[in-house]
């Protein structure tokens, strides 16, 4: 018997969406045929029975008790089969849509006239309109500085071979949106979706081992060497295309968007970290990105098959091939003899056998990317010159664009370290045999304070080899005095990490977490600024100072609202202090996927800063699911890149215009903010209990024990809050449908304001302060994705229910009403229906696997919290979730 394919819900998307209802479909009748094919036709009807229940529940207010007896106490092998049939129907929903982003974008560009929202053709017409003229555009395209920072955290909690399975499923619906395929192309592409699903439904979600840090650079690797090595030029172009589009001449696009990474170098709290991963990232990732340039090389040779009897050739290339002749022997002794007289094939097949060199670290190798990019230019010369424009300059422009981003080191490898770890490495080497204090004796502590010299010894050999930018900043976490930024350059001494002049060729990067460090950063800095020595290191960096602000710690410290005043207060604060000492201040935004830990959209979020914190300045890290959400798809990656791009230029060149009611729009964010962190520490800090609580009311024991990332989920301490990494802390709220750390204390803070300043000053500060407008915003959405009744179920779980789940409803019902009242709304994203209706879609496969997460967790706990096929599923549900509600920590 075969069953009849499963459609997903129906939707109230608009018609200009038909086509996102048409691909959701599709896909969903996908899924059901696969479902009915891999376990049967009953299980296919026992997964719509529950969705229907599931449906009930959210459109006719049924109880959700009647949903929870559907899949209380299953057999679980059934209990973990429906988890992942639900995980699979709601991981169509994100697969169309991502797809549909690309086709709205792709109708946006056949309508030149209207551009997309946020793109560079739109952003240099607005700024254009607002009086910008093309002297102050290329002034600041000078300075243009654009850095994403990927991370090692351990959020991505899809594994690499069903990205892959997904990436395949995007490209089929990619080649239908022009409607040009044949039917058999489209049946072909319809088995080769049906092939991915099937194989992703036989994959196990799971790895059988925790990642390795070398698993998380493979990860990492392939968006950096794939996806960005692509589309960075595609940028480039762009905003070259627009700008003689738009103000009438050619300005100069340097090389502004830059990458970086964590992986490999972020010891904080990772002991299988140091200097070997710090030496290893760096050859792998200059093995990476010179095979790139090799392969580029290799089909610019296929490209320019110029004749010398036809076209003439620059004598300065000539001299040079005839000098790589010589150098590379065997390479040029394969020549072909009917290629001899293609001298731009042959000197593109030295290039690269010269990268080759460089790659095994020969002799002839290139002492860096500057005398690759210079062969590169004299190639592009030789062209022009030579009537070949437009016979190979456009593949060459491409190929000088990503040697000038990603050099020989792909991307800037950060150094990570904790602030005390560094202090009890410094004082060894003042009082080298005065005994280990501040916990830098044996142990795991001790062993990675010993191994702190080390790492400066590979960083200084690391710069000799690959060049000033192959490593970023040195990042200090839990920065809290100026001496902690001075232990890094007496580290670095003492370990020989010097220049021929002595000096530290790094830039030292305090990290301000906690909001009381936040608010203590000017102290700490006027503190450096004030220390000859520290001035003359920053004399030697340009006079620049990076600045790490940290998301994640602050919010879990005091609250959303709290977190987000502190940080916007200390970049006000910071940004006088530069204006008064000469010292220019750039800001590195740690931000996090979900919103509690700085997420969101980044062009909201640079054009929400304070004015003048930018200026062409943008450096902010990606981090676990989100990198793949934004750049796993070549067009996504693109469209971030230019939303990126844009906002950094509006917010540099046409910052919002000083408003006479913000100094009362200030004062107010402060009153609210107080309210907000003392309710929110009131609960989470100072509440006895609430940690027992949080550990049963959460999936926290489960997630503990993910093998989703090298890193521990813990710092160190007695298991309290403050131990606990915000990521863990974020992800075990986030999975419950609580989002508990996105609002709690938020509508106590904001009724606060309302009592004290009235309803109509509020609503007026929220509709027109670009900062409070982004905040009231980000609440509003983590509201509607969480559901008070699952969280119910889960806070039922715990002992202390009866006094905590009262105080947390009570306050999720505030921050809702007061969020309704600010935008005088009767439903949240009431303006936003796309939101609205992707959580609708989703729903009723994410609320199913929530409540049997809540039935398995008990049944774990009951049985000792063993590794057997209960955990096995109780994984499941938690991969499952994240994929429903896009996001983990």
């Amino acid at each position: 018997m075969t069953a009849e394919p499963l459609p997903l819900r129906d939707s109230d998307l608009p018609p200009t969406d038909a086509l996102l209802r048409e691909d959701v479909r599709r896909l969903g009748a996908l899924v059901g045929e696969i479902l009915a094919e891999q376990v049967g036709a009953d299980f296919l009807a026992e997964v719509e029975a529950v969705r229907v229940a599931a449906i009930r529940r959210r459109e006719d207010a049924a109880p959700i008790d009647d949903l929870a007896r559907l899949l209380q106490d299953l057999p679980l092998p059934r209990a973990e089969r429906l988890v992942r049939a639900f995980a699979a129907y709601f991981g169509a929903v994100n697969l169309a849509e991502r797809v549909h982003r690309i086709r709205r974008r792709r109708d946006y560009q056949r309508l030149e006239e209207a551009p997309q929202p946020g793109g560079i053709a739109h952003v240099l017409r607005g700024l254009r309109a607002a009086g910008v003229d093309a002297g102050a555009l290329a002034a600041l395209l000078r300075r243009l500085t654009i850095e994403l920072v990927f991370t090692a955290h351990p959020t991505e909690a899809v594994r690499r071979a069903l990205l892959e399975k997904e990436a395949e499923v995007v490209r089929c619906l990619v080649a239908d949106i022009d409607r040009a395929l044949t039917p058999q192309e489209r049946r072909a592409d319809v088995e080769r979706m049906r092939q991915a699903l099937t194989a992703a439904w036989q994959t196990d979600e799971t790895p059988p081992e925790k990642p390795t840090v070398a698993d998380e650079l493979e990860h990492v690797a392939f968006y950096l060497a794939d996806v960005l090595y692509r589309v960075l030029p595609v940028l480039a172009e762009q905003l070259d295309e627009q700008c003689r589009e738009v103000f009438g001449d050619s300005l100069p696009v340097p090389d502004f968007l830059r990458f970086g990474s964590w992986v490999g170098g972020d010891m904080d709290g990772n002991p299988s970290v140091g200097a070997a991963t710090v030496a290893a990232t760096l050859a792998t990732q200059r093995a990476l990105v010179l095979g790139n340039y090799r392969r580029e090389l290799a089909k610019l040779a296929t490209m320019l098959s110029q004749s010398d009897r036809r076209v003439g050739i620059d004598p300065a290339l000539t001299t040079r091939l005839d000098d790589y002749a010589r150098r590379f022997p065997d390479t040029a002794a394969e020549f072909r003899a009917r290629h001899a007289d293609m001298p731009y094939r042959r000197f593109c097949t030295l290039l690269a056998a010269r990268l080759a060199a460089t790659a095994s670290d020969a002799a002839e190798a290139y002492a860096g990317p500057d005398g690759f990019v210079a062969d590169l230019r004299l190639l592009e010369a030789s062209l022009l010159a030579n009537a070949g424009e437009h016979a190979g300059v456009f593949a060459v422009r491409r190929l000088l664009r990503r040697a000038g981003a990603f050099g020989f080191h792909l991307a800037a490898l950060d150094l990570r370290q904790d602030a005390a770890t560094l202090r009890a490495a410094a004082a060894r080497i003042e009082t080298p045999a005065a005994g280990e204090g501040g916990g830098a004796g044996g142990g795991e502590g001790g062993e990675v304070v010993a191994g702190v010299p080390a790492v400066f010894r590979t960083v200084a050999d690391a710069l000799r080899r690959y060049g000033p930018r192959a490593v970023g900043a040195f990042i200090i976490s839990m920065c809290r005095e100026a001496d902690d930024v001075r232990a890094v350059l007496a580290l670095a001494r003492d370990a020989g990490c010097v220049d021929g002049d002595g000096a530290v060729p790094l830039d030292v990067a305090p990290l301000f977490e906690t909001i009381d460090d936040l608010q203590a950063a000017e102290e700490t800095l006027r503190a450096l600024f004030a220390d000859a020595g520290y001035r003359g290191h920053l004399r030697r960096r340009g006079d620049r100072q990076l600045v790490m602000l940290g998301y994640s710690d602050s919010a879990k410290d005091g609250g959303l609202v709290a977190s987000r005043w502190a940080l916007q207060q200390t970049q006000i604060r910071l940004g006088a202090l530069a204006a008064e000492s000469g010292i220019r201040i750039d800001f590195f935004h740690g931000r996090g996927g979900s919103l509690s830990r700085g997420g969101g959209r980044t062009e909201r979020a640079v054009l929400a800063s304070p004015p003048g914190t930018v200026d062409g300045f943008l450096r902010l890290t990606e981090q676990g699911e989100v990198i793949h959400r934004k750049y796993g798809i070549r067009a996504l990656a693109l469209r971030n890149l230019e939303q990126a791009t844009g906002a950094v230029l509006r917010a540099s060149l046409r910052p919002p215009p000083a408003d006479p009611r913000e100094p009362q729009w200030r004062e107010m964010a402060a009153a609210i903010a107080a309210a907000s962190r003392a309710h929110y520490r009131a609960l989470v800090h100072e509440s006895p209990g609430f940690v027992p609580y949080f550990r049963e009311a959460t999936p926290i024991d489960v997630i503990e024990r993910l093998r989703i990332g090298s890193r521990p989920s813990r710092r160190g301490g007695d298991g309290g809050v403050e131990s606990l990494r915000a990521i863990p802390w974020v992800f075990a709220w986030a999975q419950n449908r609580c989002g508990l750390t996105a609002w709690y204390g938020v509508g106590s803070g904001l009724a606060a304001g309302i009592a004290r300043y009235g309803l109509q000053p509020m609503q007026a500060m929220t509709r027109d302060w670009a900062f409070f407008a982004a905040l009231v915003d980000d609440v509003e959405m983590v509201l509607a994705k969480s559901d008070p009744d699952i969280f119910a179920c889960y806070s039922r779980l715990a002992a202390a229910h009866g006094e905590f789940h009262p105080r947390i409803a009570g306050e999720f019902a505030r921050t809702r009403d007061a969020i309704l009242a600010l935008k005088s709304a009767d439903r949240l994203l009431a303006g936003d229906y796309r939101l609205r209706e992707s959580i609708r879609l989703r729903n009723p496969y994410v609320d199913p696997i929530s409540l049997l997460q809540v039935d398995l967790l008990a049944r774990w706990r009951a049985d000792g919290r063993r590794d057997d096929a209960t955990f096995r599923a109780l994984v499941a549900t938690v991969n499952g979730i994240a994929a429903g509600i896009q996001n983990t920590g």
